[in-house]
């Protein structure tokens, strides 16, 4: 385990790290967790670009959000929010070819168990409205073979005082580049822009209903997803409810 700046901490910062890791990333001490999150211009968030991505865009997306996908994206995770106030999602795989945006595939998930925001703060539990990038991932288990940079700790594991359910929503990880450093472990507690705006936004296993911010899928779609997303290729996730994502 490494810090935000890439050095590696003593004993006593790693203990207490972890510990903190346990407790605050993906839901804090509430029972129903998922990840906490930043709203506004996130660590990861993709600003607009005079190259964002074509006209023939992804579909369901509005011109706000697909300016905010950069050209070079050929990957695109979008989570469809079913509602505003909804914790139920359809989640999409994109990939892009000359004809546009392919679906590759699709599952049905979960996302904040309040719904929806794009001013997201720590412990709303809605999941944050945007583009971000898609670059580390990690878990209690094993590498299943993703290209992704891959961190795998006993650290990930959720407190067993939480609901049974829950307990292995973090066996599978992929980071939501939302206010955290990115390449660093999906794990590492850096919050570049405060506390205030949470942090620990992850992609992972679903626990069969809503989080507190982030985005629960099966197991054969997180296993789907980290063999499948390719840094070469830029991923990135497009997320929010329906109406949001159309704006």
């Amino acid at each position: 385990m490494r810090s935000g700046d890439g050095r590696r901490p003593g004993a006593a910062t790693v203990i207490c790290g972890l510990l903190l890791t346990a407790l605050a990333a993906c839901g804090g001490a509430a029972v129903e967790h998922g990840g906490d999150g930043a709203s506004g211009a996130g660590a990861g968030r993709v600003g607009a670009s005079p190259n964002a991505a074509a006209a023939t865009g992804v579909p369901g997306v509005g011109e706000r959000l697909q300016q905010r996908i950069p050209a070079v994206s050929r990957q695109v995770v979008a989570v469809y929010g079913d509602g505003k106030d909804s914790g139920n999602s359809t989640v999409v795989l994109y990939a892009r070819s000359g004809r546009g945006w392919e679906r590759v595939r699709s599952w049905r998930g979960h996302n904040g168990k309040r719904g929806w925001t794009a001013e997201h703060r720590a412990g709303d539990n809605r999941s944050p409205v945007g583009v971000f990038t898609l670059t580390d991932a990690g878990g209690v288990l094993a590498d299943p073979g993703t290209r992704l940079p891959y961190t795998r700790s006993a650290a990930f594991a959720a407190p067993r005082w939480w609901a049974r359910s829950h307990w292995h929503d973090f066996d599978y990880v992929i980071a939501i580049d939302y206010n955290r450093v990115k390449g660093a472990p999906p794990n590492d507690p850096a919050r570049p822009e405060g506390e205030g705006k949470g942090g620990g936004i992850w992609l992972h296993m679903d626990h069969g209903s809503g989080t507190s911010a982030c985005v629960g899928l099966s197991r054969t779609a997180m296993e789907y997803l980290l063999r499948t997303l390719d840094p070469d290729r830029h991923p990135v996730v497009v997320m929010g409810d329906r109406d949001a994502l159309t704006s």
